[in-house]
């Protein structure tokens, strides 16, 4: 049986088509999606490759260092994935997913967490140190130095924890605030509202709550409204929508406001210059504001 050449031909140019239109993938694996931060980096590196050409697939490590692991393993054989961001779940534990990457040649760029001892292109991510003391200084100006402050803390594995803690303390000491308590409550509003609860009883004299994010903060704002509690001032940080909103409406005080879509379409657009054989810095910060009422 002959085939018409013209249809033969057809056929060669649709492929050939196809192939053009296929598109290079970046990867972006996130620590969860339960979180308005990491929702609002993703819809910036959705943005930002859309703009310059590329797919952009998503994966959800559900705060799982095991998980994350799978996810990388996932993609590292595939042809089209062309390079990796990454936001981890553990800056120690994602080191056995960044060498599976190096292993595949597929380059990375860590997002907001640090990864530790592993190779990767760059670290995008707000000065988590300066952040904090922007904080506690915010505090100190509206309760002078000595005052009486709970920190709630997010989670231990994570390089952010580390570095708004170190951020905050600096704060303590040149405020000479009386740190009650600091506690873990996870990055999440359910346990700001109950370690919040439990730290009240034991410290009914708290003037402040500082909460390394928002979610711990309005967790935090939650449980202080149901005890009446408007004396205590809350300050958060990320800038989520739902914080920013407490802030305009007088019930939070302040939060450190980062730019979380900066962050994911940076990290595109670093991975763009990467992929095209230029160099790009080893550390990029994205700048952080304060936002409170009277922030226009």
């Amino acid at each position: 049986m002959k085939i018409n050449k013209w249809v033969t031909l057809f056929i060669l140019n649709f492929a050939l088509s196809t192939q053009a239109m296929a598109k290079d993938t970046i990867a972006l694996v996130v620590s969860t999606l339960n979180n308005p931060f990491f929702i609002s980096l993703i819809e910036g590196a959705q943005k930002e490759a859309y703009q310059r050409g590329y797919e952009l697939e998503v994966f959800d490590s559900k705060n799982n260092s095991a998980t994350e692991l799978l996810n990388v393993h996932s993609l590292i054989s595939r042809t089209d994935v062309k390079f990796l961001l990454i936001s981890t779940v553990n800056s120690n534990a994602v080191g056995n997913s960044i060498k599976l990457a190096n292993e595949a040649n597929i380059p990375i760029i860590t997002l907001d967490r640090v990864a530790h001892q592993v190779k990767v292109k760059s670290h995008i991510t707000s000065d988590n140190v300066l952040g904090s003391k922007m904080a506690g200084d915010f505090i100190a100006r509206k309760l002078g130095d000595g005052a009486k402050v709970i920190q709630l803390e997010g989670i231990a594995v994570s390089s952010g924890v580390r570095q708004r803690a170190e951020g905050f303390k600096q704060s303590i000491k040149q405020h000479k605030f009386n740190l009650l308590a600091s506690q873990p409550a996870h990055y999440d509003r359910t346990d700001g509202m109950h370690v919040t609860q439990e730290l009240l009883a034991t410290y009914p004299q708290v003037q402040a709550v500082f909460a390394q994010n928002d979610e711990m903060a309005l967790g935090a704002l939650h449980t202080l409204q149901n005890l009446g509690r408007t004396d205590v001032l809350v300050v958060g940080f990320d800038g989520t929508n739902d914080a920013v909103k407490a802030v305009e409406n007088g019930e939070m005080a302040a939060t450190i406001a980062q730019q979380p879509e900066k962050i994911g379409a940076k990290g595109v657009e670093m991975a763009d210059k990467v992929l095209k054989g230029e160099k790009i810095p080893r550390l990029i910060l994205v700048d952080l504001k304060l936002v409170t009422q009277k922030t226009p």
